[in-house]
């Protein structure tokens, strides 16, 4: 024999009720069947609303009332065939009738008892059952209406009754007689004296329970809107699945923080009984579902699953009054059970100087006096502080029995917290280790979840959350790259990129769901708003995802004056825009502190080098304990190709203007050949190395007259310079006849850091570098009479764009 409940869900429509048919009658085949519904989907708090307005005389009631009545009659209307309407509309109406002489009682006094509330809604229960058992009679399905009242008898505490032991008889003797499927309405039950009660929220699952084990079950199945128990709320996490195997420790542990597909009273008749429980789909019965016993079973993750509890309080009792004396904690927690006030978690210091729990936000300011009455005296005197107390938090708990036997889980789940800067409040973890508890801030919870999530279950796959600005060559390249490369991160890096918010200086688009890599430049251009950088960024850190990477592809002043914020939000930056890390020492360095205080990156790679590892090798050997002697280095892969370019066929302005055809320096070229963008490389590499500069400080030697650098447009600058085209032929050859190259080079030695023109021969390695190529030597402790070299191309979108994407990958590796 099994018993089968169907949740509010599942009996919501006439077309969810035809679908419980189904499963009754297949399940009718193999065996004999209880089946437990619950009142249609939002009833109960239709008739509890409905009940409160009565009390305040407030005549919406009425209103509440016939729309439950009219949703009743429609449902039988298109259930029931139209011969034998007439008897079950008219016994749905008396019910209606006597539920409405009941609120017009309270109407009339002014007063809603629990007792009363209780009676009111037991006719969401009643008119369901009552319902559903016609539809099935209809249906030819043999079916008996039972009495739930009769067999399930309670205390008098009215809203949450507490079941007595002599249900159990009742519930065998009347089973005795009964034939075919046995219909029972969850969620009630009676006193000794025939008044109805119910049994709480989750009352109709603690019915099915109480029937399994009272008729020794083969199963009970409890049957809702998702296919089984999920690793995580779904409607906070996307990414949720459902649990295979559960055991009844596990169920009661997530059931107890928030899961809700099963409610923490119904385990225990089936765990004492041990009856296999199993969650099902109403709407997708093929899925398997989840399976509770009393063994857990082995699923190949660290942990079974993740809940949580949206809105909890947080009280802390302290003082150094409480370190040493016995009964502090008796004296607390009566205080609170002589309120009523249920504590949900519990963490106490090693030094007894604080007890800190959680409870409802609606007691907490019961709680605070309760307790502060129960230490008054220590709290007159000093031993102890007033309670703290601490509002807008939440519980977020890993379960999973296999915990115990496995090393590192406290860990990983505290790693991943911190590298998404999200702070722990309070932690509590038994001694059996089946869940460790913490304490968060609500505005984090969906971050902290989608985290911790990722951490356990999809370990193998990460989301990035990409938030970029700046769709020019830079920009344009890396989503071009991103584009092309995605499925390949996916499968091989288990990488998955995910771009959300995407603006330039025209327009802005923030998708939660992600913007289409293939397709971004129209998405952009038709669905997206005026671009506002304050918005973009407010958005940004309201949305909180976890794994979220800021992308600046400018090289604007404002964009990165938001870096401190976004860092302070936990958002790792990555970027080839230099003026962050070449502007004040003292924003260079707060963001730098700032990053590794919130656990976050702040990558910059690209500032030097375009998409050579100059940084990154400079970090790395000072890292492993090296120390740099000199750096030396062509950092302008601009001015390195039109040194490189003009010669006797192609003089110096002809050269600048091929770097500006190929997009190789700046629209306006006097930015590449002033020799500021060196300035600030070597600076950036200066401080790297630990040095107090600022960019005022880099003796810079410009080399064209200040006519040409400051005339009105660039059109009226290549007219100027072509004035100088002779003088530069005359160098150059000058310079070939001594068999020597000019170079523009920046250097940083004893502190000092300068850029100029400068000659090398053959005998230098600055003197074979082509194109548009970088070189950086550095001269180390390590490397002093050999440097080490690094060189590549150092301009372009393509290269520039690779070196942010290694970046972001090395986000992902956190």
């Amino acid at each position: 024999m099994k018993v089968l409940k169907f949740g509010g869900t599942s009996v919501g429509s006439p077309k969810s009720i035809r679908s419980v048919m189904d499963i009754v009658r297949k399940a009718a085949l193999d065996d004999r069947i209880v089946v437990v519904v619950s009142a249609f989907g939002g009833v109960t708090d239709q008739l509890i609303e409905a009940g409160r307005l009565a009390a305040r005389r407030d005549e919406k009631y009425k209103e509440i009332l016939a729309a439950l009545e009219k949703r009743h009659l429609d449902t039988v209307r298109e259930l029931i065939d139209i011969k034998g309407q007439s008897s079950v509309i008219a016994r749905v109406k008396l019910f209606f009738n006597e539920l409405g002489d009941i609120l017009h009682g309270v109407f009339l006094v002014k007063e809603l008892s629990l007792k009363t509330l209780d009676f009111v809604m037991s006719f969401g229960e009643r008119i369901s059952a009552f319902i559903v058992a016609e539809a099935f009679r209809n249906a030819r399905l043999p079916v008996m209406l039972a009495d739930a009242t009769s067999v399930i008898k309670t205390d008098n505490k009215f809203g949450g009754a507490e079941v007595l032991d002599v249900t159990y008889r009742l519930i065998r003797e009347h089973y005795r007689n009964a034939e075919g499927i046995v219909l029972y309405p969850g969620f009630i039950g009676s006193t000794s004296q025939d008044e109805i009660t119910t049994l709480g929220r989750g009352g109709s699952d603690y019915t099915a329970s109480l029937l399994a084990a009272a008729l020794g079950a083969s199963e009970l199945q409890i049957w809702t809107d998702v296919d089984g128990v999920m690793t995580i709320d779904p409607r906070k996490v996307a990414k949720a699945f459902p649990i295979k195997r559960l055991s009844y420790a596990e169920a009661m542990e997530m059931s107890h923080f928030g899961a809700k597909v099963i409610y923490p009273p119904t385990i225990q008749p089936v765990f004492s009984k041990n009856i296999p429980v199993r969650i099902k789909n109403t709407f997708n019965p093929e899925a398997e579902g989840t399976l509770i016993t009393r063994k857990s079973a082995d699923t190949g993750t660290l942990i079974k699953g993740i809940s949580s509890i949206d809105q909890i309080a947080l009280c802390t009792l302290h003082g150094s009054g409480m370190i040493g004396v016995t009964g502090i904690s008796k004296r607390l927690f009566t205080a609170l059970a002589n309120q009523g006030i249920n504590v949900i978690l519990i963490s106490q210091a090693s030094s007894e100087h604080s007890i800190t729990f959680a409870i409802a936000p609606s007691d907490a300011e019961k709680a605070r006096t309760a307790v502060e009455r129960e230490f008054a005296y220590e709290i007159r005197h000093k031993h102890i502080e007033e309670v703290e107390l601490e509002n807008n938090k939440s519980i977020v708990a890993v379960v999973g029995e296999n915990m115990k036997q496995t090393r590192g889980i406290a860990g990983k789940l505290f790693s991943t917290l911190g590298r998404n800067g999200i702070n722990v409040a309070a932690i509590a973890q038994g001694s059996s280790e089946l869940n460790i508890s913490i304490v968060i801030e609500n505005l984090e919870l969906r971050k902290a979840l989608g985290a911790i999530h990722d951490a356990f279950f999809l370990s193998e796959t990460r989301d990035l959350h990409i938030f970029l600005i700046g769709t020019g060559t830079i920009g344009g390249a890396l989503l071009s790259q991103l584009h092309t490369q995605a499925a390949q991160l996916t499968r091989e890096h288990a990488i998955h990129i995910k771009l959300i918010g995407l603006a330039n200086s025209r327009k802005m688009l923030l998708l939660e769901n992600g913007v289409p890599l293939n397709s971004w430049s129209d998405m952009l251009q038709h669905h997206g708003a005026k671009a506002d950088l304050k918005r973009f960024m407010e958005k940004m850190i309201a949305l909180n995802l976890p794994n979220s990477v800021f992308v600046d592809c400018t090289a604007d002043e404002k964009v990165a004056a938001f870096y401190s914020k976004v860092l302070g939000a936990s958002i790792s930056i990555v970027t080839p825009n230099k003026i962050a890390c070449s502007g004040k020492f003292t924003t260079y360095s707060q963001l730098k502190e700032l990053a590794h205080k919130k656990g976050v990156k702040f990558l910059y790679e690209t500032n030097v080098g375009a998409g050579l590892p100059v940084i990154s090798t400079l970090q790395d050997l000072l890292k492993s304990g090296d120390r740099v002697l000199k750096i030396e280095a062509i950092l302008s892969g601009t001015l390195n190709y039109i040194f490189n370019t003009y010669s006797s066929e192609i003089p110096f302005s002809q050269a600048v203007r091929q770097a500006m055809e190929k997009g190789l320096s700046e629209p306006d070229p006097r930015i590449d050949l002033s020799g500021k963008d060196v300035a600030r490389k070597i600076l950036i590499l200066a401080r790297e190395v630990g040095a107090k500069l600022e960019l005022s400080e880099v003796q810079s030697k410009g080399f064209l007259p200040r006519r040409c650098m400051q005339a009105k447009s660039v059109s009226a600058f290549l007219k100027e310079l072509e004035q100088l085209d002779k003088a530069f032929e005359e160098q150059r050859v000058k310079l070939q006849q001594a068999n020597q190259k000019l170079r523009y080079v920046a250097t940083f030695e004893k502190g000092k850091a300068t850029t100029g023109l400068h000659a090398y021969d053959a005998s230098h390695p600055f003197y074979w570098i082509e194109g548009k190529d970088n070189i950086v030597l550095y001269y180390t402790e390590r490397y002093a009479e050999q440097p080490l070299v690094i060189r590549g191309a150092g301009a372009g979108a393509e290269v520039t764009a690779a070196g942010v994407f290694a970046d972001i990958i090395r986000v992902a590796n956190l």
